[in-house]
């Protein structure tokens, strides 16, 4: 499979002055310069989600889940709040089910002393539940205004850099290896 794998990058925060556009953006940009991948940013806070969730889809929600569908893989931006992940970004994961089956999501994350690990392991069970597969190694900024500067990337680019690659790396991998087995045999769920 040479053609590049469908990329949707998810930024989690919705909080004004959060670092999440930062963060997600920089990230987006290091995704890019692989060449191995099309990348698209879903940004939560620019989508109107409802405040319950609808037994019909509503037209943001299914612009998110075909968004979601055409992907081959994830990389999920979220800070830590109160030792876990923040609501909206539970809320948005649930508008879909199997737009996240059998596909490959990794994990970049912020946040003070932790850097986001502990919203991140929280994720995890999340994305098990969803018949995702989560790649091992994450991007994490631990105090996160000491890494970024205005709009620029992080002020040590070669270090979060090298820990871009690695995990686009496995996500290469395991979003290559998902692909080619739903290509062959649909994932069901009994």
């Amino acid at each position: 499979m040479s053609e590049h794998l469908k990329l949707a990058v998810l930024i989690g925060s919705t909080r004004e002055q959060r670092y999440g556009g930062k963060v997600g953006h920089w990230f987006a940009r290091e995704a890019r310069e692989t060449g191995q991948f099309d990348v698209s940013v879903i940004d939560i806070a620019e989508i109107e989600l409802p405040p319950l969730h609808p037994t019909e889809p509503t037209p943001a929600t299914s612009a998110l889940m075909r968004q979601l569908a055409d992907a081959d893989a994830f990389v999920v931006v979220t800070p830590e709040y109160n030792h876990s992940y923040p609501a909206h970004l539970k809320h948005a994961i649930d508008q879909a089910n199997e737009e996240w089956h059998a596909k490959a999501v990794g994990f970049v994350s912020y946040g003070g002393v932790s850097g986001g690990l502990r919203a991140v392991e929280h994720l995890r069970q999340v994305f098990a539940e969803l018949h995702a597969v989560t790649v091992r190694d994450a991007v994490s900024f631990h105090a996160v205004w000491e890494h970024f500067s205005g709009d620029a990337g992080p002020l040590n680019p070669d270090r979060s850099s090298g820990a871009a690659k690695t995990m686009l790396h496995q996500l290469k991998w395991w979003a290559t290896a998902l692909k080619e087995a739903r290509s062959r045999f649909a994932y069901t769920v009994s």
